[in-house]
């Protein structure tokens, strides 16, 4: 495995820009502070994906390129919230001290964010959102940024609302703007914004995003790469492993139940139900698409404060064998979501900003980081994994 303060030497050799929206949450914190660290090489490169040789053959962006920033509404300090992760114990604590000058600098580059409920118009939160890019790529001398959606998990769009209007026309949207109406959810202020600045976009929240019907068609005019959506971490990504073995083993699953206990910031906002909402519909998607028939899956979210940044899975898989014998499975799978996230966080974004170089557009082929996919149907590890390979090989051999 190589060091990604190294890896596979850039065809371009200009600096790069991670923004982070919703920078000083748990997972944003925890990305800052692994990018600082292991590019220092204060830390292994464990758990990122951009550093097998099947992946870094795409020719992707050493870590020395990356410049971090990121929008966020909360005032506490990055350092304030490592010291709290560190305490929680998802970094150590010893490596807080080494990258101290440096995260400082990161969260000098940080910039208020966006909520609906701030009275801003949304127009001018808009643009002031695509200044801050732009002034961002200017100041800093970056060829291309890449726009990562880590922040709190928004509630689903209504379906109505995705038939006609506003979140489906860009003409109808622009007049809406105009007019001082605010149409998008702000996950999707903040990519309507990301596009107008020429930047691509990962959405690693179930929040729409760039999942509407305009954006979509935003992204295409501008010919921009995306990547969505739903970081897949923890149980689904168990799932995603799982589920083929009965499907290849022609055994019959007839319940997959799922309880969820986690405690944080994510925690609190699933706490309310039409934010889980959408955590619950991207967590559910896969299964059924896998196993190729309905299942019985009741699915709970709880919020447990005492657990702090650990989260918690227990399953109860239901299956049926040769002659009709019943069988059960059950697992548990506990970890600290944020470590989990951060790496994936980074990969994308090296990918999807290698994608920006080479000129590659539209969703791209991402699915074995989400659990929701977009532009594909295929929810399979394995299978997720391969076309992951393949495109990366493609992109290492046409660069």
């Amino acid at each position: 495995m190589t060091d990604s303060g190294r890896t596979n030497p850039a065809r371009g050799q200009g600096r790069l820009g991670i923004w982070l929206v919703g920078a000083r949450g748990s997972v944003g914190a925890t990305t800052v502070v692994g990018v600082l660290a292991v590019r220092a090489r204060l830390a292994p490169s464990t758990g990122l994906v951009s550093e097998l040789p099947e992946v870094a053959c795409a020719g992707l962006p050493g870590l020395d390129r990356v410049v971090l920033g990121g929008h966020d509404l909360g005032d506490e300090s990055l350092a304030k919230r490592a010291e709290r992760l560190a305490s929680g114990g998802v970094l150590p604590a010893g490596l807080l001290p080494l990258v101290a000058e440096e995260l400082a600098a990161v969260d000098g580059r940080l910039r208020p964010g966006y909520h609906r409920e701030t009275g801003e118009p949304q127009a001018a939160a808009v643009d002031r959102l695509q200044r801050d890019l732009e002034e961002f790529r200017a100041e800093n001398g970056l060829a291309h940024v890449v726009v990562v959606d880590v922040a709190s998990t928004e509630a689903p769009v209504p379906t109505e609302a995705l038939t006609e209007g506003p979140l489906v026309d860009v003409e109808a949207l622009d007049r809406a703007l105009a007019a001082g109406e605010a149409p998008l959810p702000a996950s999707s202020a903040y990519v309507l914004a990301a596009y107008r600045a020429g930047c691509p976009v990962v959405s690693f929240t179930p929040s729409p995003g760039p999942r509407l019907p305009v954006l979509e068609e935003v992204a295409r005019r501008q010919g921009l790469p995306w990547a969505g959506s739903d970081g897949k971490t923890g149980e689904t990504l168990l799932k995603a492993t799982l589920a083929p073995m009965f499907a290849t083993r022609a055994l019959h699953v007839g319940s997959w139940a799922s309880y969820n206990m986690l405690g944080g910031g994510d925690g609190a906002t699933l706490a309310d139900p039409e934010r889980a909402a959408s955590k619950l519909a991207t967590k559910a998607r896969g299964l059924e698409a896998i196993l190729g028939h309905p299942v019985e899956g009741p699915m709970h979210i709880d919020y447990v404060a005492d657990h702090g940044e650990v989260k918690t899975a227990v399953d109860h898989v239901s299956f049926e064998g040769f002659l009709g014998a019943r069988m059960s499975l059950q697992f548990t799978w506990t970890g600290y979501d944020s470590a989990l996230a951060a790496p994936l966080v980074v990969d994308l974004a090296r990918l999807v900003l290698r994608a920006r170089e080479v000129g590659e557009t539209g969703p791209l082929p991402l699915g074995f980081f989400f659990k929701d996919p977009a532009g594909s149907t295929e929810h399979r590890l394995s299978a997720q994994w391969d076309a992951l390979v393949a495109w990366c090989a493609r992109l290492g051999e046409g660069a």
